[in-house]
Formats: C-alpha cells, sequence, structure tokens
C-alpha cells in the first residue's frame, strides 16, 4: 500500500523564454517567494503556503512534463507495487535531499512520487 503524506508541489508549464515575464506574475501579481537555487530544467521555484510551485519553460508537446508531486512515506515499497501492477517507472535529474520517481497514469498524465532523505 502507498502510503501518501501530503501533496508536495505541483510543477506548471509555461512558454519558452517566458522565465522572467513568469518570475515577475509570480512574485509581483501573486506575492509568492522565489527559493533560490540551480533547480532541474532551469526551473523556478516559488514558496506557496506549506508547497512549493515550480514553473520550467516547455515547447508543447504530446506529453506535457507538468505534474503534481506526492510526498509518501514509502517510496521503495511505492515503487515495488507500482511495478507489480505493470505502471512503467521513470527517473528525471536528482535533486538533493530527496529520492524521486515519475509515473504516467493510462491518460498521459505525469505523476511524480517523492520521499525526503533522513
Amino acid at each position: 500500500m502507498i502510503i501518501f503524506k501530503r501533496l508536495d508541489h505541483i510543477l506548471l508549464s509555461i512558454p519558452e523564454g517566458a522565465t522572467a515575464a513568469a518570475r515577475a506574475f509570480y512574485t509581483d501579481v501573486m506575492g509568492l517567494t522565489e527559493m533560490g537555487g540551480n533547480h532541474p530544467g532551469g526551473a523556478i521555484w516559488f514558496v506557496m503556503a506549506d508547497i512549493q510551485l515550480h514553473l520550467r519553460e516547455e515547447a508543447i508537446g504530446p506529453l506535457s512534463a507538468r505534474h503534481p508531486a506526492f510526498e509518501v512515506a514509502n517510496l521503495d515499497e511505492a515503487r515495488q507495487e507500482l511495478t507489480q501492477k505493470g505502471v512503467p517507472i521513470s527517473y528525471s535529474s536528482d535533486i538533493d535531499g530527496r529520492q524521486r520517481f515519475f509515473i504516467r497514469d493510462p491518460f498521459g498524465n505525469r505523476i511524480e512520487f517523492l520521499q525526503y532523505d533522513g
């Protein structure tokens, strides 16, 4: 059984070349605080209550990288259960302090599962 803890973050796609405009909108209009750092894929991350909002440039294509990310208490067991049920697992870049993997639901939606180290 997968033990879900909470929604950790949501990644939204923005058009290529729109990072500066997105940064201005989400800081100046929405009032969010940007999290500094060198994030995967050139993403910009914001604090939004107790979750994070990630924005990353993406070309339009058949399968989007946008996704919700769920923190789980048992990442290895979740991976094993999904694999046993025939769900393909994929991986992406490493992020310090957390382990993660991705799946796609039957409709092509990308979903991230993660667990923080320690």
